[in-house]
């Protein structure tokens, strides 16, 4: 249990539960006080023992989780807390594909995107690079913000959406939430087209720069520098002196700024919104922190109404659509509400509910995955098969386009030169025509391929009277429809008797010559 790997000290029995390897320890029984030789002996088959166990239960864990041969690479850009590859472990899709994980945060990303040879993303870290690694992504899953305090990594982001990566969010999507003014803007479209009763926004000015701060429209405010999370830039404004004395310091950080009203809120509303579940959250600082999101604060979740779900239906609309995103709203000490923001597929998780959350997130990127990427395979089949629909209903096309060349020479030199023609077309569709003709009817490869061209004609064209008169006796047979098919057209072409006891070449013999002699 967990007492027997923590102790240190006279503990006699190994560590059966986990992987453990105390020995390298400095408080290790190995450097502990002279024991006699029988205690010393035990103690070592004991730690052998346990090693031996441990070493095969890491075997057991460092087993591939995935087929290298069939597999799609996801790319999750995420910090190092929650490690995503259990999420989709086991998972499948298109049958019996697995999925491979590799995650790394932005800092960690180096991309590379050519029209010839597609994505290569590398990864390692910052402090060693020597250790980085390469693969093609087939889909990206985001869940840290491309913008904060100090970092902006729309270059990276550019360079997937080149590759043209399918992800969670989308690439256009998570491109427009690089500025929160911007987002805000969308959100006012939103007020204005179904109501500020339903969608009610918190006030808010936008300064592009310090020159156009001659003050705030009424105090306290809050002050909001530039883009950030985590309350990170926000400072909360007195009086027109403090606001004058914040312009002089956004003109030095050379970025835009946005104010609110301070609101004494009661607590603050976390709406979510994951694929289609939903949830919502009521938090209340209890820090005394006047940032509702910084700080202690109780927790708690409740019931998801209407009026919320459409805030977050609404917002899900935005940018070409967002499978993952959430809503922060305050509620000031008389119930009325103000919506704050939105967040991206970048949205902190909260309560008792987080492991169900990110499971439901793997859930999510795997359908997508299913229906954004399709196993290599499948392509080349895919191609095989529309190469071969093509073919297929213009099978007939040699004959129609071979005789203009073929009335001036004699009938033997045309009917070698279209014996082969068969050949080298039928070389274009799949092998499995050959043996299906050669096993029905005996003869010559060549002759059977003529054989079922021919029939497709006659198929197309229309049986003559006689054929369809000699064709039901002979159904006995697998080949005998085909048979009857090619001796109908050779008797509406030709106008000879024909005479069933002939032998089959000889038949096919005064086909081809009955045809290329017409002709």
């Amino acid at each position: 249990g967990g007492d027997s790997t923590s102790s240190t000290g006279g503990s006699s029995g190994p560590s059966v539960g986990g992987f453990s390897l105390n020995f390298s320890r400095p408080g290790s029984r190995t450097t502990s006080a002279p024991t006699s030789p029988s205690k010393t002996r035990e103690s070592f088959l004991q730690r052998v023992s346990s090693l031996t166990g441990a070493v095969r239960g890491e075997v057991t864990q460092q087993k591939p989780a995935y087929n290298k041969d069939r597999c799609f690479n996801l790319l999750v850009i995420d910090d190092q807390n929650t490690d995503w590859s259990k999420y989709f472990r086991g998972k499948k899709i298109h049958g019996d594909w697995d999925i491979r994980v590799e995650q790394c945060e932005f800092r960690e990303l180096s991309v590379l995107s050519t029209t010839s040879h597609g994505t290569v993303v590398a990864l390692g870290r910052s402090t060693n690079k020597t250790s980085s690694r390469s693969f093609q992504p087939h889909f990206v899953f985001i869940r840290q913000n491309l913008k904060d305090a100090g970092e902006d990594h729309k270059k990276t982001l550019l360079a997937l959406k080149y590759g043209g990566i399918p992800s969670i969010n989308s690439v256009q999507a998570i491109y427009n939430f690089q500025d929160k003014p911007w987002v805000f803007a969308h959100l006012l479209e939103i007020q204005k087209r179904i109501g500020m009763d339903k969608f009610p926004l918190i006030e808010q000015n936008y300064y592009p720069s310090h020159k156009e701060m001659a003050s705030a429209p009424r105090y306290p405010c809050v002050f909001k520098i530039g883009h950030a999370h985590g309350g990170l830039g926000k400072v909360r404004v007195e009086n027109n002196a403090d606001f004058q004395d914040m312009a002089s310091v956004v003109a030095v950080a050379n970025t835009y700024v946005t104010t609110e009203p301070y609101i004494d809120s009661k607590f603050d509303i976390h709406i979510q919104k994951i694929g289609g579940s939903y949830k919502c959250f009521q938090r209340k600082s209890i820090s005394g922190n006047w940032k509702t999101n910084t700080g202690s604060a109780m927790l708690e979740q409740i019931s998801m109404t209407e009026r919320y779900k459409l805030w977050v239906d609404e917002v899900s609309l935005l940018f070409g659509g967002l499978a993952i995103c959430a809503i922060e709203a305050i509620v000031d000490k008389s119930g009325r509400e103000y919506i704050i923001e939105v967040n991206d597929s970048a949205l902190p998780l909260m309560g008792d509910t987080q492991e169900d959350d990110r499971r439901y997130m793997a859930e999510l990127v795997a359908t997508k995955m299913q229906s954004n990427t399709r196993p290599a395979g499948e392509l080349q089949r895919g191609s095989s098969r529309q190469s071969m629909g093509g073919q297929t209903p213009a099978s007939p096309a040699p004959e129609s386009r071979a005789p203009p060349p073929l009335p001036p020479p004699p009938a033997a030199p045309s009917q070698s030169s279209m014996a082969t023609s068969p050949t080298d077309d039928s070389s274009g569709r799949l092998s499995t025509t050959e043996p299906t003709s050669s096993t029905t009817q005996g003869g010559s490869p060549n002759a059977q391929r003529r054989d079922s061209q021919a029939s497709q004609s006659s198929s197309m064209s229309g049986f003559s009277s006689a054929s369809s008169a000699r064709k039901p006796p002979e159904d006995s047979s697998q080949g005998a429809p085909v048979k009857a098919g090619l001796f109908g057209r050779q008797t509406s072409m030709t106008n000879e008797p024909s005479d069933d006891s002939e032998d089959t070449m000889k038949n096919l013999r005064k086909t081809f010559a009955g045809i290329f002699g017409d002709m």
